[in-house]
């Protein structure tokens, strides 16, 4: 099963599970998708540090990444 552990970052989830990149982009993260950006901010950022960025709802971010058949850890 694919893990995400969320004190991750998201550069080293990317990098682990590429498929993410679509999936974070279709969240609304746009910036991932800019591999520039992925291996700048993205090393430094987590998906919760991104949700609080952005105003987004970590729960669903959350509940899409169970339902695409990934296992959330914190």
């Amino acid at each position: 099963m694919k893990e995400i552990d969320l004190k991750k970052s998201v550069y080293e989830l990317t990098e682990a599970y590429p498929e993410l990149i679509g999936i974070l982009k279709d969240l609304g993260f746009l910036g991932v998708a800019n591999p520039v950006v992925r291996q700048t901010l993205g090393r430094m950022t987590t998906i919760p540090q991104g949700c609080q960025k952005q105003g987004k709802d970590l729960n669903q971010v959350i509940e899409r990444l169970r339902e695409e058949g990934f296992k959330v850890i914190s």
